[in-house]
């Protein structure tokens, strides 16, 4: 089977157009790093909700349902729990420190286990629509060369060692 090569990259002379992919490049990076540092936090307890019975039967039925019904079960949970991150953040910021701290954690657990959980189960639907299929792949492609640029895997070891000699040390 032979391959498609991606479209080669335009060159964009204009200093606007450059200054928005440096921006966009700056706040996929920070947001990937901070996803993968604040990840292996949560991925007992998404292990332990994935296992729940009730947790596979829902998967299951999501996996059977039409790839639009998908796309508008991850939609609803997501349209509600990403601006209540950012209104959780505004109550940080205006002194609300328990309530806002309360809310991001509670929406950010949302986002992993219920959100995940859909779109781990539902995958298979989505990538029967085109667009959906394309962002999929470029957001996993964008994902992976962060990643790889980041050198996360060399700074995820170097914080688990540096882990491990804090609790070793510092008891």
């Amino acid at each position: 089977m032979t391959q498609i090569a991606p479209p080669a990259r335009r060159s964009s002379k204009n200093p606007v157009v450059t200054a928005l992919r440096f921006a966009f490049r700056v706040v996929c990076g920070v947001v990937i790093l901070l996803d993968e540092l604040v990840r292996p936090l949560y991925r007992p307890l998404i292990r332990r909700i994935a296992e729940l019975r009730l947790m596979q039967a829902f998967e299951g039925w999501v996996a059977r349902r039409s790839p639009y019904l998908v796309l508008v079960l991850i939609g609803v949970p997501y349209i509600v729990v990403e601006p209540l991150k950012f209104l959780a953040l505004i109550g940080i910021a205006n002194g609300h420190g328990k309530v806002g701290v309360l809310a991001f954690l509670l929406a950010n657990l949302v986002s992993f286990v219920l959100i995940e959980r859909i779109f781990s189960a539902g995958k298979a639907q989505l990538m029967t629509l085109r667009p959906m299929a394309w962002l999929i792949t470029t957001a996993g492609a964008v994902r992976a060369s962060v990643v790889s640029w980041l050198r996360l895997a060399e700074l995820k070891a170097r914080l688990r060692v540096l882990a491990r000699w804090a609790r070793l040390h510092l008891r």
